[in-house]
């Protein structure tokens, strides 16, 4: 590991750039993962299959474009999504305030995940350990993982994603080979019902974090085409395949559980899916949650604290969310997501590719390798912090449409005529004076 600590509030230089596949798996181990075969069960559970699968047209097409455009300003910047928040819109302060979002989110998700992997521990040990000793022992052995860094990350995505992929294909073979798949597929839904919208939204949430975080893998490629690809890969794999077999496999066992799908269907093997694909996904929780905790830190005090101690003190935070029983609270968790984040990503677009408000000292600053100097920063962006609060009451307040996308569209053209009306009052007083 880079004695810089993976580079949390710096570029990432050219010379420690990685290959496509190497980034790429982390990105796809992202989505191809128990939340997102949770969430397929949760869609297969509650909604018709052409409508579950509107769904994930929808939320894909969401979360492919705005991955694309942020992955790739990642990659170009070579800085995390909370870092580059600096000069897309919303100053010093204001990334602090999306390091801290992106942090509670993600201890959020770290909870979420290692309840599930808790689960799965206590069912293998036939409930000897108790849920709760369970969760402190999984999320604790986690935390001390992730302070190993990126590297880390790329060693468990190398046995976990192949692993995951695998078992998920035993599972569906095992599952569905005594039913009869057409009659899966046309059956009514068992579950309380869920419209069109609120799945898409829900689909939306439960990637949407992977979207604004993309930086902080982009960040270590090499080309643009490559944040293209693996956006596309992941999409594919991630929401198609896996959630796909996911709603057929919730059917032919009528739960939306995953531990007991895993176990039902394939015992021991299911189980050791479930713990390591946990443990990836746990991994990037930690990790781009300590990044944008280092932003903040380094955004309100000018220190830098160290990678390794942010980890282990988040990681017990999410440990004790997991032990109190987020995982209860999962689908609301994603709502909230799907309105929260949209529009924090359409302001950042908004900055850097239409407006191009600091483009020129991006690309001065680019050229040396180092960021914009701290006189040269903004200090807070009051236009991009209150478009994305209204963008996200928005899509909580009006459930017409999907609530995600008009949270994202409301604050994208809310800022964009804010700072648009601000620039031509500043030069029209210019040009009179």
């Amino acid at each position: 590991m880079e004695k810089v600590d993976d580079y949390p509030v710096s570029r990432v230089p050219l010379n420690v750039r990685m290959p496509f596949l190497n980034v790429a798996l982390v990105h796809i181990g992202m989505l191809t993962a128990l939340d997102q075969f949770m969430l397929g069960a949760v869609l297969g559970h509650s909604m018709t299959l052409s409508q579950a699968m509107l769904a994930i047209l929808i939320g894909s097409a969401i979360f492919g474009v705005v991955t694309v455009g942020l992955g790739y300003a990642g990659m170009k910047e070579g800085m995390s999504g909370s870092l580059l928040a600096r000069w897309c819109g919303f100053g010093r302060i204001g990334s602090v305030l999306i390091g801290l979002v992106i942090a509670v989110s993600l201890i959020g998700w770290f909870g979420v995940q290692n309840a599930v992997f808790a689960k799965a521990l206590n069912f293998a040990m036939a409930d000897k350990l108790g849920f709760g000793a369970s969760a402190a022992l999984s999320g604790i052995a986690l935390t001390l993982l992730v302070a190993f860094g990126f590297k880390a990350l790329r060693f468990t995505a190398k046995i976990a994603v192949p692993m995951f992929i695998i078992v998920v294909g035993y599972i569906s073979i095992m599952t569905l080979s005594g039913h009869n798949i057409t009659e899966l597929l046309v059956s009514i839904p068992n579950g309380e019902r869920i419209s069109i919208s609120a799945g898409a939204t829900i689909v939306v949430g439960g990637c949407i974090v992977a979207s604004l975080i993309t930086p902080d893998m982009t960040r270590y490629s090499q080309k643009g085409k490559h944040v293209f690809w693996m956006t596309m890969l992941s999409i594919i794999v991630g929401e198609f395949i896996v959630n796909g077999l996911a709603i057929v496999i919730a059917r032919a066992l009528n739960t939306a559980d995953v531990v007991t799908i895993m176990s039902q269907a394939a015992g021991g093997i299911g189980l050791v899916a479930v713990i390591f694909s946990t443990l990836r996904v746990n991994d990037i929780n930690l990790y781009s949650s300590s990044l944008g905790i280092a932003n903040a830190i380094e955004g309100i005090t000018g220190k830098k604290l160290r990678y390794v101690s942010i980890t282990l003190i988040i990681g017990f935070i999410g440990t004790a969310l997991s032990v109190a029983g987020i995982l209860d609270r999962f689908v609301d968790f994603l709502t909230l997501l799907g309105v929260l984040f949209p529009p924090i990503i359409g302001v950042m677009l908004v900055d850097y590719y239409i407006l191009r408000t600091h483009q020129t000292l991006l690309t001065a600053s680019r050229a040396k390798g180092e960021l914009p100097t701290s006189e040269e920063t903004p200090l807070i962006g009051w236009p991009a912090l209150l478009a994305s609060l209204t963008g996200a009451a928005i899509g909580l307040a009006f459930e017409w449409g999907i609530p995600a996308f008009n949270s994202l569209l409301a604050a994208s053209v809310l800022y964009w005529i804010i700072t648009y009306s601000l620039n031509n009052v500043f030069y029209t007083r210019v040009s009179k004076t």
